[in-house]
């Protein structure tokens, strides 16, 4: 478990298995929330064994923020392109607008680039999801060409920050809609 400090809230990251995918699924009301979030592969209507297969959270080192006891978000990290990929990130529909994602994201970033040792963290994200655009510049984020082949997919952006430079300050919550980028 990995504490974290914020506002006088105890938070913790606590390691993902698949029974979290219950409470997680219960956050995607329509397709296009779903696609926003775990990338245009994901299968819509989804149950219990597609969303563990299309998250791949067997095989993906994938993480809760928890408080009491209380799932509050969900994210993955991998290795791609020579940075720590974030992915898959998402915050509680009753929790957003508290600056949980940047939470969540600082610190993914933070054991996810150690893990992979790498110095850089990066991520997707649609271009019309702009709560989540600004999260990630507020972070120190910025959108640069993807170095790998065309991904294909229409308005995604590819975002990076240094791992050692993503704000530890968690400034004024965010309105709206915290969810990410997605995995492909």
């Amino acid at each position: 478990m990995y504490l974290s400090r914020t506002r006088d809230l105890k938070m913790q990251l606590s390691k993902a298995t698949p029974d979290c995918l219950a409470e997680i699924s219960q956050w995607f009301d329509s397709e296009d929330s779903l696609k926003i979030w775990g990338g245009p592969a994901m299968q819509y209507p989804f149950d219990l064994q597609s969303l563990r297969r299309d998250t791949r959270i067997d095989e993906l080192p994938s993480w809760l923020l928890m408080e009491n006891n209380q799932l509050l978000g969900f994210g993955q990290y991998y290795l791609r392109e020579g940075r720590c990929h974030l992915g898959r990130l998402v915050i509680a529909p009753e929790q957003r607008g508290r600056g949980l994602a940047k939470v969540l994201i600082q610190q993914l970033s933070r054991l996810g680039s150690q893990e992979l040792q790498t110095c850089e963290v990066s991520l997707f994200v649609l271009a019309h999801n702009q709560v989540a655009h600004r999260c990630y510049l507020a972070m120190g984020f910025v959108e640069i060409q993807y170095p790998g082949p065309s991904m294909g997919i229409d308005n995604c952006l590819y975002m990076v920050a240094a791992a050692d430079h993503i704000s530890d300050t968690i400034s004024q919550p965010s309105k709206g809609n915290e969810t990410s980028g997605f995995l492909v």
